[in-house]
């Protein structure tokens, strides 16, 4: 399976798949404006982004702990 690259200015959905803190109605778009490289536990990452309203416009910066594999590009 070929590993998807995740860039700033990238957007992903952070859902339940991501992170059990995600889940229902606390899943949210995300544009991403970090990735930090440190290593962390295989398969887990830090991510800065900005929260994403309905209409595409920055709600709120958050810093991020996720699973690679269970973030959903949305668009770019």
């Amino acid at each position: 399976m070929t590993q998807v690259v995740l860039r700033p200015g990238d957007i992903v959905h952070v859902g339940p798949e991501a992170s059990v803190q995600f889940s229902g109605d606390r899943a949210l778009d995300l544009r991403i404006i970090r990735v930090d490289s440190r290593v962390t536990y295989d398969g887990w990452m830090w991510i800065d982004g900005y929260v994403l309203g309905p209409a595409g416009n920055a709600l709120q910066r958050r810093r991020i702990f996720v699973r690679r594999d269970g973030l959903r590009p949305e668009r770019t």
